[in-house]
């Protein structure tokens, strides 16, 4: 398969962690905290700092989501529509307050249209993700984008018009 077909392959590898850069500007956009990570490992937390987690064994998709969320699914066909529904879902509701979500800048994918309603930051270049075994993944075959769902646009522009390009 050529890497350009491979936006929708699931390898079975879910630990890419987002680099620090990022994760601190959604954290400053959503006023300093992120309350909850619901997709994501002890060691991926480290970085988050996230004051609530959900692991793959916690199953994210079945609980409440809550406060300010930082996600970083773990990207394959099946999961980008399902935590990217439950994202939209959970602030649609009422009880996420704020959220970035990292993905693949996949706008020509079914799953990736309901961001397309929300702020978003298309990253300049491409997101090289950090490992467990901390070296980082070079030859990412997509571009990402930061998706905000919350009430301060302003401070999502602020923390992330140098990083790419700030679609409102």
């Amino acid at each position: 398969m050529q890497s350009h077909q491979m936006i929708n392959q699931d390898s079975g590898d879910t630990e890419y962690y987002t680099p620090e850069s990022i994760v601190m500007a959604a954290r400053r956009a959503m006023g300093g905290v992120i309350s909850l990570d619901p997709a994501t490992s002890h060691e991926a937390n480290r970085r988050v700092k996230a004051e609530h987690i959900y692991t793959a064994d916690d199953d994210g998709l079945t609980r409440s989501w809550f406060g300010n969320v930082w996600m970083n699914h773990p990207f394959s066909k099946t999961n980008n529509r399902l935590f990217v529904a439950k994202l939209v879902e959970e602030y649609q509701a009422g009880r996420v307050k704020a959220a970035c979500c990292i993905t693949f800048a996949a706008t020509s994918e079914k799953w990736f249209r309901p961001l397309l309603a929300f702020p978003q930051c298309y990253i300049y270049g491409r997101t090289n993700y950090h490992l467990p075994n901390g070296t980082v993944k070079k030859g990412v075959t997509k571009g990402s984008v930061v998706t905000y769902l919350g009430p301060d646009i302003e401070a999502f522009r602020d923390y992330f018009e140098h990083m790419g390009a700030v679609k409102i």
